[in-house]
């Protein structure tokens, strides 16, 4: 029968050409295989890198909340009475938005995360000293009371009150990292910073914010009362049950009862604040993916391609191996052996590559390794996957084959 076989495949003034039309073709199959092996490595490690930077907890809850940036009136002299005027200008505005149905917490601060920010001196607790350059200075925000809770900002000890006045004792919050610097095992609130020659007293303890970017590590955050510490302008801040679209036409109406110079000004989902950070990574990701999806395609469309035009040229050999007694069965397992064949040459080819290209986008992954085996292994079952998938229809055909029309035909 092997020689009967050879004798078929080897038969004909075109046989020569044929085979190497064949080869040729089951090398173009073999690199669009590794083409897409690489582009599939690639989307997956930025994919997986992209799933793991909304998995951080961001030190805020972004959902149910929404801002809207507020004009006022802060032209009077930077003194006592100015601060005390603003405090009351807030704390009329905070109780108007707070009563509006849906909304559970309101509160404004001068920035927000994740977008601008500043810094201020360092502050030392009091009785110590420090080396110079050992202890960095804070992120500074001014907030009111109610800010933290409507941020969804997890807080140890207690918010600022409206009682916190410029004749009270000056308090402030700090994140997490400094606590720990400072207070290593200790609980910081109730202690003192010196900023200066103010005594601050630590009255609670927030969790740490990302306030540069999404993936870099958080660093030290003081927030001072707005009622003691003069704001750069004002973020309203609100978390409600109602959709920001449904609440954002009532907060503007309350806003322009106690301001009528208040512009219309976007009441925009803190989620969308989270979305901007991460469209960067989202953007490159969905590139990436949409070449790898079209490498996916252009490799199925190759392996359809050369397994058809196999099962075409050896239509006289399957013949006479069904005339002999193969299954129709058997056929199909021969024709999608060919492919598993191609395709596995195809992955070891691009499996090799993808290892020496996942290096240029390691700079761009997020807590993910470039040679991540879960990538590696769901693009070789993807890619084997497709490539048996694509060629069904040509084994199909090849076990349809009727063998006395086979061998009739030249």
């Amino acid at each position: 029968m092997v020689n009967l076989q050879e004798t078929l495949k080897d038969s004909g003034p075109g046989a020569g050409l044929g085979r190497k039309n064949e080869r040729i073709r089951s090398v173009l199959v073999i690199s669009e295989v590794a083409l897409a092996c690489v582009l599939l490595v690639g989307a997956g490690l930025l994919l997986r890198s992209f799933l793991k930077v909304l998995d951080i907890d961001l030190g805020f809850r972004p959902d149910q909340s929404a801002s809207i940036k507020v004009e006022y009136d802060d032209s009077a002299p930077k003194d006592e009475a100015s601060t005390a005027k603003r405090s009351a200008i807030f704390q009329q505005i905070l109780a108007k938005v707070s009563a509006l149905p849906g909304v559970e917490a309101a509160g404004m601060g001068d920035y927000l995360p994740l977008g601008q920010n500043r810094a201020w001196g360092s502050l030392i607790p009091k009785g110590r000293t420090y080396p110079p350059g050992t202890v960095p200075g804070p992120l500074v925000y001014v907030v009111t009371p109610g800010f933290i809770r409507a941020m969804g900002i997890r807080l140890h000890g207690r918010d600022f009150t409206w009682s916190d006045t410029l004749q009270s004792q000056k308090v402030i919050l700090i994140n997490a990292s400094a606590a720990r610097f400072y207070w290593p095992n200790e609980d910081a609130v109730g202690k003192v910073l010196m900023g200066g020659d103010t005594a601050l007293t630590v009255v609670g303890v927030v969790d740490d914010v990302h306030e540069d970017s999404l993936e870099g590590e958080p660093g030290w955050q003081v927030y001072y009362p707005a009622t003691q510490t003069g704001p750069n302008g004002a973020q309203l801040v609100v978390r409600s049950s109602l959709p920001p679209a449904q609440l954002g036409g009532s907060i503007l109406h309350a806003l322009r009862e106690l301001n009528p110079n208040q512009p219309s000004a976007e009441f925009r989902p803190l989620r969308t604040i989270v979305d901007r950070a991460g469209s960067p990574r989202r953007f490159f990701m969905l590139l990436v993916s949409g070449f790898a999806a079209l490498g996916l395609m252009l490799a199925a469309l190759g392996i359809y391609g050369v397994i058809s035009y196999s099962v075409t040229r050896q239509k006289q050999e399957i013949g006479v191996r069904m005339a002999l007694g193969a299954s129709t069965g058997l056929i199909q397992r021969s024709v999608l052996l060919d492919t598993l064949r191609l395709a596995l040459g195809g992955i070891a080819v691009g499996t090799m590559a993808s290892i020496a290209s996942a290096r240029l986008i390691s700079s761009l992954l997020f807590a993910t390794s470039p040679w991540d085996a879960v990538t590696y292994l769901s693009m070789a079952l993807t890619l084997v996957f497709i490539a048996l998938l694509s060629a069904y229809l040509p084994a199909l055909r090849a076990s349809r084959i009727n063998p006395m029309s086979a061998l009739r035909s030249d």
